[in-house]
């Protein structure tokens, strides 16, 4: 489950180093530990806070742990990095602040955090003990003890510098009338998106047009270099349909990787979540009835997939109607566990608490720990064993190939693809920019060819298709393009130009038709515009596919009727006239005041602690406190 988010809690801090990630049901902990650092200034440090130092090895440790549970982009990088650079130096300036104030975390503070964390560290009122509680921490968190009560501190710290910057801030009853305008205000728009993309296909330049357009940019038109090569492919795919593999090879593959068809005890389940991280016991309370109520839908035949989508607090599951798939022993908390294992395929539990909140739970499917036979995974098997075997051979011939190449420069494509059973082809003249199609775009391929010499040939180049030897044929040389060879490219740039001026131009004019008492509908097909009709949508929604409430602001200050100015989204317009205005009805207010209230106040919270930290950060630089060297962050590539 995705669902202990509190901000208020360790699992906030992504950056910061904790990650809370629950999986499913195991309501998994994920953190990123950082090492203590000293005080000495490093070659590789990023900022210093005190005493304290922030290094490109601490960035680079906690960016490795984001990579193993989420891919990230290599051009992001760089913001990564920021970004964990910016939650590190905040770490490191309420440490630093902490100790100017002398605010502390007590032991108990800690192992009341703790016991909230890991129950199972307690029975009744007593410890388990180090052995089971060191046990539990590995398991449950991959940390050692002292790093993981490290992190329960440093979490702890933060907190109590948040409750402090922001226990004073209270909510009015003139910003609650506000936000509850701003949220129940709501139009209805007739509406015409422009697109410049859409009106590309209904320009024709004239050939004046295109002729003066490549005069005015002759400059922008050059041709590059081109090349084409004939090359000798060794095609793993064709080494793979050849190759042969027993039932003893496959056998003997299996039992060496035996432990990998050993299926544990484990439960298909769903669950519907109610959360009771944070609340208070009346909030738990209220909490609970409506659990039992869902819980008494549930058991007298209300589909279960149905209520989760409409009930369930966890946002991991919430949407694939409480779906956890599969789970194993030892993978949820005990609670949990505990009950999912005693149930039957089909049954539905009682409430099931759990430091997360009240769970319902229903089983789908169970298995028995067991191993499967043979005969039911030869065949997955069969598949990488072809092809670890197809790569081998396919390596050695290359090797192969390497070794003639080397030894004679004098060697011919034709003789080494005759002699090593190898495909010729040759490509199509290619730019450094072009796709190479033929040869699966291998950016290895391309480089290689533009650094051919002619009557050379490459060594083996791996790609997708296998081990590739190249050849150079031609190479045109890069020249000013004539309007012949640029053509398509100048008209094609004419258009994008002319189409972009006519989308505005449009805009405009539906504008004053419609200002002038043209129907909407009619004066947008008049210009060849589909009008369209959106539902009723607040400041916090939308019109899907065209633009968003808060870029459509100006809207809600028009009367029904009126028309607004036209609204550039990108290089696409949109023209729109109010239809229909609905103003914020009085009557619910009181339904939705608390609610309002809870989102107003976390918002002012949440500003004034980003206040308190934008102060803070530029205080201690002011009192050469904190000193930044943010290029030092190059070696995690372009910060943007």
């Amino acid at each position: 489950m995705n669902g202990a988010k509190d901000k208020s809690k360790l699992g906030y801090r992504i950056l910061l180093g904790a990650v809370v990630l629950v999986l499913g049901g195991s309501m998994l902990l994920y953190l990123v530990p950082q090492a203590p650092t000293s005080g000495e200034v490093s070659t590789d440090t990023v900022a210093k806070v005190g005493d304290e130092s922030v290094s490109v090895q601490d960035i680079r440790k906690q960016l490795d742990q984001i990579e193993r549970n989420n891919q990230v982009p290599r051009p992001l990088e760089g913001l990564y990095a920021q970004q964990i650079l910016q939650q590190l130096v905040f770490q490191k300036e309420i440490e630093y602040e902490a100790k100017r104030l002398g605010i502390t975390v007590s032991d108990q503070e800690r192992a009341d955090r703790i016991r909230q964390y890991l129950p199972t560290a307690f029975n009744g009122g007593s410890f388990v003990g180090i052995d089971q509680y060191t046990a539990q921490v590995q398991q449950r968190f991959q940390l050692t003890v002292p790093v993981f009560e490290e992190l329960i501190r440093q979490s702890l710290l933060e907190e109590k510098f948040r409750k402090l910057v922001t226990d004073g801030i209270s909510v009015g009853p003139a910003e609650l009338q506000d936000e509850f305008r701003f949220k129940n205000e709501k139009v209805k728009l007739d509406y015409a998106v422009i697109k410049p993309e859409e009106l590309e296909a209904k320009i024709t330049p004239s050939d004046a047009e295109i002729k003066a357009a490549y005069e005015k940019n002759k400059s922008k038109y050059q041709v590059p270099e081109r090349r084409s090569v004939r090359y000798a492919l060794l095609d793993v795919n064709q080494l793979r349909q050849g190759l042969q593999i027993s039932d003893d090879m496959l056998k003997e593959q299996y039992q060496a990787n035996i432990q990998q068809y050993q299926v544990p005890n484990q439960v298909h389940v769903q669950h519907i979540l109610f959360r009771t991280v944070g609340k208070t016991d009346a909030e738990v309370e209220e909490v609970s009835k409506k659990a039992e109520d869902v819980l008494k839908q549930a058991k007298e035949g209300a589909k279960f997939d149905e209520l989760a989508k409409k009930y369930s607090e966890d946002p991991g599951s919430k949407d694939k109607g409480g779906d956890l798939s599969w789970i194993h022993q030892g993978q949820t908390v005990p609670e949990f566990e505990k009950t999912a294992f005693s149930l039957a395929p089909g049954q539905i539990s009682d409430l099931v608490k759990t430091q997360y909140g009240f769970h319902i739970i229903k089983v789908l499917e169970k298995q028995t720990a067991h191993t499967k036979p043979f005969e039911e995974v030869k065949d997955s098997i069969r598949a990488p064993l072809l092809l670890t075997q197809a790569d081998k051979q396919a390596s050695d011939t290359a090797d192969q190939l390497s070794a003639a190449i080397r030894r004679s420069n004098k060697v011919s494509l034709d003789d080494l693809a005759k002699q090593y059973h190898l495909t010729l082809g040759e490509t199509r003249p290619v730019s450094a920019a072009d796709p190479l199609l033929e040869l699966g775009n291998s950016q290895d391929i391309k480089d290689a060819i533009f650094r051919l010499r002619p009557a050379e040939l490459s060594l083996p180049i791996r790609t997708d298709r296998g081990y590739v030897i190249l050849s150079l044929k031609a190479v045109q040389p890069a020249h000013q393009g004539t309007l012949e060879e640029v053509r398509d490219r100048v008209i094609s740039d004419l258009k994008r130009e002319q189409s972009i001026t006519l989308a505005k131009s449009k805009a405009d004019d539906l504008v004053r038709r419609v200002k002038g008492g043209e129907k909407f509908d009619a004066a947008a097909k008049a210009l060849g515009l589909e009008p369209k009709t959106s539902d009723s949508f607040a400041r916090d929604g939308s019109i899907p596919g065209a633009a968003s409430g808060k870029q459509l602001g100006a809207a809600f200050n028009l009367k029904q009727g009126d028309v607004g100015a036209p609204l550039n989204l990108g290089q696409n317009w949109l023209v729109y006239r109010i239809a229909e205005k609905v103003e914020a009805n009085p009557a619910n207010f009181e339904a939705q005041k608390k609610q309002l209230t809870e989102e107003v106040l976390q918002s002012k919270r949440d500003l004034a602690y980003k206040a308190f930290q934008l102060a803070l950060n530029d205080r201690l630089k002011k009192e050469g406190k904190l000193k930044l060297m943010p290029e030092k962050l190059k070696s995690f590539g372009t910060l943007g």
